[in-house]
C-alpha cells in the first residue's frame, strides 16, 4: 500500500490471500482505491490539541468520498472486479473523548463496507445499498492503519461506489484540509450542518437513500482493495 504500513487484521479467519483465491482464478492487477502517492493519507484527528474541537469522528451514517487532491469519486468502480479487502487509518482518542464518544453515539465504535449505486437524476444524490458487510468492531486497533479482508468477496460493476457506513462512531476521520478533499455523507437538509444530527445509517440492503451533504476540507481515512477482472490478451487461447 505505498509508504503506508499495514497489517492484515482478519475477522473471519481470512487472509488477504485466501480470500482473493475466492474469486475467479483470472483476476487482475490489485489496485488499492483511495490510496494515492501524492495525495498520502493525512494524520487522523484525536486526541488534537487540548480544550479544542480538534478531535472528530464519523457517527451515524452512511459517506464516501467525492474527491481527494485531483482524484474525483476515488470509489467508483470503473470496470466489473472484486473488493477483496479495505484499510482504515484510525486515531487514539484520549479516554475523555472516547467516553464522549461512546455516551453520544454507543459504546462500540464499528463500521460496515458497503456497495451502493446512485439512482434516478443525478441531481437527486439518490443511492441503493447493494452489498453490505457485516459490523466490523473497531476499538482494539485505535492509533494504527489496519485492514480487513472481506469473508466474501464483493463482485462490483461499472458505476458501483463502496461507502462507508458507521453504525455507532469511527475515529478515521481528518479535517480542516485542503478544499480538494470533500466527501459525501447520507444527510439530508438541514442535517447537514446540525452538530448532532439524527442516525443516518443506511444499513438495509435494498433501499435507497438520499446523500444530501457534501463537505469540504475532510477525507474519510479508509482505502479499498480492489481485483479488476483480467483483460484477455490471447484471443486465439480464449476461444
Amino acid at each position: 500500500m505505498g509508504r503506508m504500513r499495514r497489517a492484515l487484521l482478519t475477522a473471519l479467519a481470512c487472509s488477504a490471500a485466501s480470500c482473493a483465491l475466492a474469486a475467479p482464478a483470472q483476476a487482475g492487477t490489485v489496485t488499492e482505491l483511495g490510496d494515492f502517492k501524492d495525495v498520502p493519507f493525512p494524520p487522523a484527528d484525536c486526541p488534537g490539541q487540548p480544550n479544542t474541537s480538534d478531535c472528530q469522528s464519523i457517527a451515524q451514517v452512511s459517506g464516501f468520498q467525492v474527491q481527494v487532491g485531483k482524484h474525483s469519486v476515488p470509489f467508483k468502480i470503473r470496470k466489473p472486479g472484486y473488493v477483496i479487502a479495505f484499510t482504515l487509518r484510525m486515531s487514539k482518542p484520549n479516554p475523555d473523548q472516547v467516553n464522549f464518544f461512546k455516551t453520544t453515539y454507543g459504546s462500540t465504535p464499528e463500521v460496515r463496507l458497503d456497495v451502493i449505486r446512485q439512482v434516478g437524476k443525478s441531481s437527486a444524490k439518490e443511492y441503493k445499498l447493494l452489498k453490505q458487510t457485516q459490523a466490523f468492531k473497531l476499538q482494539s486497533y485505535f492509533g494504527s492503519t489496519q485492514s480487513y479482508a472481506l469473508h466474501t468477496p464483493f463482485r462490483v460493476h461499472k458505476d458501483d461506489i463502496i461507502a462507508l457506513t458507521v453504525p455507532t462512531w469511527l475515529p478515521a476521520f481528518a479535517h480542516s484540509l485542503p478544499s480538494d478533499n470533500a466527501w459525501r455523507t447520507s444527510h439530508t437538509g438541514s442535517e447537514c450542518a446540525a452538530t448532532t444530527p439524527p442516525s443516518a445509517a443506511q444499513e438495509k440492503v435494498g433501499s435507497t437513500k438520499v446523500y444530501g451533504c457534501f463537505y469540504r476540507g475532510a477525507r474519510v481515512l479508509y482505502s479499498v482493495t480492489f481485483v479488476p477482472d483480467a483483460q484477455v490478451t490471447n484471443t486465439a487461447a480464449a476461444r
